[in-house]
Formats: C-alpha cells, sequence, structure tokens
C-alpha cells in the first residue's frame, strides 16, 4: 500500500497555538474577574455567541 503525502494549505493545530499563546499573552497576570470580563468584551466585539446559545 502506498502512502499519499498532500501539502497541507491549512494548519489547525499551529492556528490553535497561536490563538492560545496570543491570549495568554494579553490576559497574563489578570484576576478571575477581570479574565471573565475580557472574554465577555471579547465576545460582544466580535458578536459571537457561547457555544449552546
Amino acid at each position: 500500500m502506498e502512502t499519499i503525502n498532500k501539502e497541507k494549505t491549512f494548519d489547525a493545530v499551529k492556528m490553535m497555538r497561536e490563538i492560545r499563546d496570543k491570549i495568554s499573552a494579553e490576559t497574563q497576570g489578570m484576576t478571575f474577574e477581570e479574565f471573565k470580563a475580557y472574554i465577555k468584551q471579547q465576545l460582544t466585539d466580535k458578536k459571537a455567541k457561547l457555544v449552546g446559545q
């Protein structure tokens, strides 16, 4: 059986790590209450909804 190697055009793991690192840098040193306010603001700015809502 021959393996087919395809060039990736999108790397989801790389993107997730970049997003996680960006959020970590922005929220470093925040209290839990500040972090909740940050998340709420991000959802409002992007007009996003929490999963299940």
